[in-house]
């Protein structure tokens, strides 16, 4: 029986894994999803996790599509997984210990070791970048013998393959790899620890090889299944979203504020959390601020938002002036960590209120997107929007309005369905194309 062909993309999260299948025109045909238990806080700013839960929420879910995808046959998986997220495993792929989650900030020595050999823009810099959490990791585990550095994506697809120390260039970025020369820098050698390998970088979506027929039997997908290079999730969730020409941007509303832009060349700003993405052929530079869903969840349940927010015109200002934060400290577009909350004066009217928490976060948006233009990226001509708050009409009324652009609820915001999507795209490359199995 000829079966029509499907891409699978795979979402791994902090507390739960989602998978989904698409047919070639990029319907979704299947879906499923796997919680995992919650990270581990051992000790203050420490975020862990075992490898294993991923590993075991990632066979959940695709022996779930399997059983859906009865007329289809998998084809090729992308995957994409929490920037940042790291472990030291040993060259068959076993780790040496706890995962150091995206959010870990306990690594705050190695931190102060990297700014000293990471130039000033570098995404490497920081406390939360996965080049930190390889130095703390290496303190603690103390490797006997040559251990591979992996991001969470990167564990995933050597554990699917049986090919261990790949990554690709969204993952690598915070690592310290150079998207642009698309190289190691001689800095980053210099930093890494005698026996620690760096992985070999993709691109995202590159051949790496089939599904090892072990694994292709227990979970039920056919053992020529394409697995290629991974992605960070907020680059996938980009790819869903539709963001395909410069001056596309998104904007996810989630509990923080994040903008992303299309630009023709990379624009970095280290001092405002600002790194640009490999995007093919072009770059997507972003910011985030600290802004965003959880202040309003401050004041207001999601329940009250929506039903306020219909009480709100959107085409009139509420004459406040706030700058809604959850508390001191800013990341972007203002690189400030001792800025406080502007949220006075407080009308007593709870509508108003909501109302200029709503522009508040709207004004930041804006300032954000100056910012990005001010260092170099496009001025946005559409926003895409994603995360819960998109889902708010008034809101989004509002924010066109400021921004003075159209600004549209994104049809497919879904992680998974950006991996599965680019796992689709990428089959038209030749060395994919000679790969598949047509049967």
């Amino acid at each position: 029986m000829n079966l029509k062909r499907a891409c699978v993309g795979v979402d791994i999260g902090t507390s739960g894994c989602r998978a989904v299948a698409i047919d070639d025109q990029g319907n979704e045909i299947a879906q499923a999803s796997a919680a995992m238990p919650e990270p581990q806080r051992p000790r203050p700013g420490a975020v862990e996790q075992d490898p294993e839960c991923w590993w075991r929420a990632v066979c959940e879910v695709l022996r779930t599509l399997a059983d859906q995808m009865k007329d289809h046959r998998p084809a090729a998986i992308g995957l994409d997984a929490t920037s940042g997220t790291l472990l030291l495993a040993n060259s068959c792929g076993q780790p040496l210990g706890p995962a150091l989650m995206y959010d870990d900030r306990s690594a705050i020595e190695a931190a102060e070791r990297i700014a000293e050999f990471a130039p000033a823009d570098s995404p490497a810099r920081g406390i939360g970048s996965s080049l930190t959490k390889v130095l703390a990791l290496v303190e603690r585990t103390e490797p006997t013998s040559d251990a591979l550095a992996l991001h969470q994506a990167d564990w995933i697809i050597g554990r699917l393959t049986g090919r261990h120390g790949l990554s690709d260039w969204n993952n690598a970025l915070k690592l310290g790899y150079e998207t642009e020369r698309l190289l190691w820098p001689g800095w980053v050698k210099a930093c890494i620890p005698n026996g620690i390998r760096l992985p070999q970088v993709l691109a995202p979506g590159s051949l790496i090889g089939t599904l090892d027929p072990a694994i292709a039997k227990e979970i039920g997908f056919p053992a020529t299944t394409l697995i290629l290079a991974g992605t960070t999730d907020s680059t996938a969730a980009v790819i869903a979203a539709g963001a395909a020409s410069p001056g596309d941007a998104v904007t996810s509303l989630g509990s923080t504020l994040v903008i992303k832009i299309l630009s023709e060349r990379p624009v970095t700003a280290s001092r405002y959390g600002v790194y640009s993405h490999r995007f093919g052929d072009h770059w997507l530079v972003g910011g985030a601020s600290n802004s965003g869903g959880r202040v309003l969840r401050q004041f207001f349940s999601d329940t009250e938002i929506a039903a306020l927010s219909q009480r709100i015109d959107p085409a009139t200002d509420s004459g406040l002036d706030f700058y809604p934060l959850p508390g001191p400290g800013e990341r972007f577009p203002h690189q400030d960590p001792d800025l406080r909350p502007r949220l006075d004066p407080r009308p007593a009217d709870p509508v108003r209120f909501l109302q200029g928490l709503l522009e508040g976060v709207a004004a930041i948006e804006v300032e954000g997107y100056a910012r990005l233009a001010e260092l170099g990226a496009p001025a946005p001509t559409r926003v895409l929007s994603v995360g819960g708050g998109a889902r708010n009409p008034v809101w989004t009324h509002l924010r066109a309005r400021r921004l003075g652009i159209p600004v549209i609820q994104a049809e497919r915001q879904e992680a998974a369905l950006g991996a599965a999507q680019l796992a689709l795209d990428s089959m038209t490359k030749p060395e994919l194309v000679s790969h598949s199995d047509p049967t």
